[in-house]
């Protein structure tokens, strides 16, 4: 896959998930379902690099590296705090829950539980895109010079 696409798909990622995480700006109907939006597209992101993952874990196991241990330890907890987040907003939620005709119980443990992954969420989130400056300014640059940006999976995952 060409890191333009993967690109793309990251960006679309963060806009939603800009939009997901303002219910504030946006209502309490738009954070809902554009939070179900934004785990339909991190699980498009998480496929576009399954190939990082399997290579990752092998790695780990044969030779492990501060720098790919650390990554795929990111990345797993990330995807755990995502899912705390997805399963306690359902839990809580007053539309996606309603409109299935479900009501949930237990608001009171539900709700505290999801303000607080949703903080860990974003400030994992943030170490993310930190932790993967080095292939953005690469990808940022080969768009400057006119290069394209091809699949080199080794570089991001």
């Amino acid at each position: 896959m060409k890191l333009s696409q993967s690109f793309a798909v990251d960006v679309i990622a963060a806009v939603v998930y800009l939009v997901a995480a303002n219910p504030a700006l946006t209502g309490l109907a738009i954070h809902e379902w554009a939070s179900l939006g934004i785990l339909v597209v991190l699980i498009v992101h998480v496929a576009q690099h399954y190939d990082w993952v399997i290579d990752a874990f092998k790695r780990t196991r044969r030779n492990p590296s501060l720098a790919t241990t650390g990554n795929l330890v990111l990345d797993v907890v990330t995807v755990v705090v995502l899912m705390v987040v997805t399963v306690s907003g359902i839990m809580i939620s007053r539309h996606i829950l309603p409109a299935l005709g479900l009501v949930a119980q237990g608001y009171f443990f539900w709700n505290p539980l999801h303000s607080l992954f949703a903080k860990v969420l974003l400030a994992l989130l943030m170490v993310h895109v930190v932790v993967h400056a080095k292939w953005l300014w690469a990808f940022f640059r080969s768009l400057r010079q006119g290069k394209g940006a091809s699949d080199d999976s080794s570089e991001k995952k």
